[in-house]
């Protein structure tokens, strides 16, 4: 089974490429290495979910907001890819958490996206990470997770 057939049969098929909000492209691929602008929580160009963590926003929507993102992500790593077959490992997650005053749980949030890497991507999945609180994000999205992924050596 791909990558690709792992995400569908787990209920989260890849999405297209999200549209860029402003003057930058969704990912770029240096070398063997992609580079993820950040990506926030859309499907087919809505926000699904609005606020900050800790006021608007629950932990666990939070968590299904980090999935949709890093789900848009992949699909970004995919357009300079090819394939998610092509990935050799994901090596950095970095998790912005849009967080009401006093809310530290941004890890947790941020578990949303490295968790369903891990299922996906299994070992390769295992990435260094950042998850940090900020007070905005664009639109008003709750989460913004990129990524950094090395692929296969062609």
């Amino acid at each position: 089974m791909t990558r690709e057939e792992k995400l569908m049969a787990m209920g989260y098929p890849l999405p297209e490429v999200a549209k860029p909000l402003a003057a930058y492209v969704p990912a770029l691929q240096v070398g063997s290495w992609v580079y993820t602008s950040g990506q926030l929580p859309t499907r087919q160009g809505e926000l699904l979910w609005h606020g900050k963590l800790g006021r608007d926003v629950t932990v666990a929507e939070g968590q299904k907001a980090a999935r949709q993102a890093v789900l848009n992500a992949l699909a970004a790593v995919k357009s300079v890819a090819g394939s998610l077959e092509h990935v050799e490992r994901i090596v950095k997650v970095v998790g912005f958490v849009a967080s009401h005053e006093g809310f530290t749980q941004q890890p947790q949030v941020v578990n949303g996206a490295s968790e369903l890497l891990q299922e996906v991507f299994g070992e390769a999945g295992q990435h260094a990470r950042s998850a940090v609180g900020v007070a905005e994000l664009p639109l008003g999205a709750p989460v913004e997770i990129e990524l950094v992924v090395a692929l296969k050596e062609a």
